[in-house]
């Protein structure tokens, strides 16, 4: 059987054919080289078999990148360290707060503002140039879960809630200019066609196509602390805990290693580890 021939299982249960071509682009723009990528697709598909899933694959590739490239393997595991800013939606919001104030904006997380109706929690509130953005996150703890029309339809009527106060004189905000739906994972393709349709500006892993989150993140260098391969989970958690939320940050802010009781060999390879992710 050759290689193209093979289903492999993704995390939604969909079954697809095998795509050497999909692994060779996600491998790509982890900075791995084509001497690299060749040794990783060979050892992939010596290692194919039909309802291997996308785990499987995936924890192959990555493996191998961990042993020979670490920081490659860092950025090939972005979208797995997405997911584990969870389990609950409020480190995702935090993380997309950061990524709009190192691109301009000011930001605000959690707020609680007046609609016409009712009050609304909003994720995030973003300012810039004048402008205001409504935000709201949906994020997903599991892989195969994708944002289905309901969740635009919700936040629009949220949305007008809001700008419909304008009537009344108890809001507490500016009027917003804008609204945002942003998500970890995918939106079906009723929700892009609803979230269109009524102006909505929706932000996933990977749509808008080229500007999806997946390039933001690559492009300005913004990647999660999640991503590192030298942090143990209970370090990451503490370091989520304190707001910190990038790599930059961590750069930054490097002296909750110290109290994290890191030594100072680990604490320079981790630091050198996230500067490397930084550059761009």
């Amino acid at each position: 059987m050759a290689n193209e021939d093979f289903l492999i299982v993704k995390a939604s249960g969909d079954k697809v054919l095998f795509s050497e071509e999909k692994l060779r682009s996600s491998l790509k723009r982890s900075g791995a080289d084509d001497k690299l990528i060749n040794q990783i697709l060979t050892l992939v598909k010596e290692e194919l078999y039909d309802g291997i899933t996308t785990r499987e694959v995936y924890n192959r590739a990555y493996s191998f990148l961990r042993r020979n490239k670490p920081v490659f393997a860092s950025k090939y595991k972005l979208k797995k360290a997405i997911y584990e800013l969870g389990p609950t939606g409020f480190p995702f919001e935090r993380f997309l707060s950061a990524v709009l104030i190192y691109t301009g904006y000011k930001t605000q997380v959690g707020k609680t503002i007046v609609g016409k109706c009712v009050s609304h929690e909003i994720d995030v509130i973003a300012e810039k140039n004048g402008s205001i953005i409504i935000i709201e996150c949906k994020f997903h703890g599991e892989q195969g879960r994708n944002c289905n029309v309901k969740i635009p339809l919700y936040i629009y009527s949220r949305y007008q809630d809001v700008k419909n106060a304008w009537q009344k004189t108890t809001s507490n905000i500016k009027q917003p200019d804008e609204c945002w739906v942003a998500t970890n994972t995918r939106f079906t393709k009723d929700a892009i066609l609803y979230g269109n349709c009524m102006g909505l500006y929706l932000l996933s892993w990977d749509y808008p196509n080229g500007n999806g989150l997946k390039d933001h993140i690559d492009r300005l260098g913004l990647y999660p602390i999640t991503v590192s391969t030298l942090l143990t989970k209970r370090e990451k958690q503490f370091l989520l805990s304190r707001d910190v939320v990038l790599c930059r940050q961590l750069l930054k802010d490097s002296f909750y290693l110290d109290h994290l009781g890191v030594s100072d060999k680990r604490k320079s390879k981790i630091l050198n580890e996230v500067g490397r992710l930084c550059k761009i």
